[in-house]
Formats: structure tokens, sequence, C-alpha cells
């Protein structure tokens, strides 16, 4: 084991990120062993596996049924913001209230919709996919030791 200041970091651990000590290494240069092979399968076969599996399907299925439409909506209005303040500027200097005017209101509004999108994808990502996303990262832990995986209801 090798200490640090934030506890023990184990080199067997599949976290651990080989290539941290620095840039363009060989591949096998500062891995241990025990990082090569892990039990009956390799680490890579584990990786395939949990990534074949039906429960990492899920979780990627409900990240992307938010994600795909979050984006084209932000994109869409972000797309809709620039046109309108280049091809109709009059309509932007149009004052809402003293020097506030119609194309600060909009930008401010970019602002606010990104604290929103992001707002949603957190309360989204801890209601439908944190706690599966960890359940398959403890299960990927174990096969890479060699353990079996438990499956809790």
């Amino acid at each position: 084991m090798q200490p640090s200041n934030s506890g023990d970091v184990r080199y067997d651990d599949p976290w651990y990120d080989a290539l941290a000590s620095g840039w363009g290494e060989p591949a096998d240069v500062g891995i241990p062993p025990a990082r090569r092979e892990h039990g009956p399968a390799a680490a890579a076969d584990v990786y395939l596996e949990v990534q074949r599996s039906e429960a990492f399907r899920e979780v990627r299925s409900r990240y992307r049924r938010f994600v795909v439409p979050a984006v084209a909506v932000f994109f869409a209005w972000y797309v809709a913001y620039v046109v309108t303040a280049t091809t109709a500027p009059e309509l932007m200097a149009r004052p809402v209230a003293g020097a506030v005017n119609l194309g600060m209101l909009a930008g401010l509004g970019q602002f606010a919709t990104t604290f929103l999108f992001t707002w949603a994808y957190v309360r989204h990502a801890g209601l439908r996919r944190d706690r599966a996303a960890l359940e398959l990262r403890w299960d990927t832990q174990e096969l890479a030791r060699g353990g079996a995986v438990r499956h809790d209801g």
C-alpha cells in the first residue's frame, strides 16, 4: 500500500489511475502486476461484461432520455437568441423598463436557463441514476477483484 493524505490507496483498486504520474509512458511502465490481472478475468473483460449488462444499459438510457432533449432545447434557445440579436436588433433594443431592453433580458435569460438546466440535471441524476450507477461501480469493483457480485432486490 502507498500512504496518502486522503487515506490508503491500493494499487489493485480498479479506479486507480496508472498514468497519473506522467504523460507518454508506455502502457506497462509503473503498473503493478496486480493491476494487469484481477483473479480469473482481466479488468477489460470485467468492464466489457458490465457494459453489456441490463443495469448499465438502463443507466445510460436514463441519462440519454434527459440529456438529449435538454441539450436540444438549450441549443435551440441559444441559437434563437443569437439569430434574433443579429437579425432583429431593433426588437432586442426595445425598452422594457428604463435602461433595460429586451436583449438584456434575453441575455440574462441565458444565464437563468443555464442554472435551471443544471439544477434539473442534478435532480434527475439524484432521483433516477446515481443509486444505480453506484451499485454498478461496486459490482464492477467486486468483479475486478475476483469476487462475486451480490444482487440485492
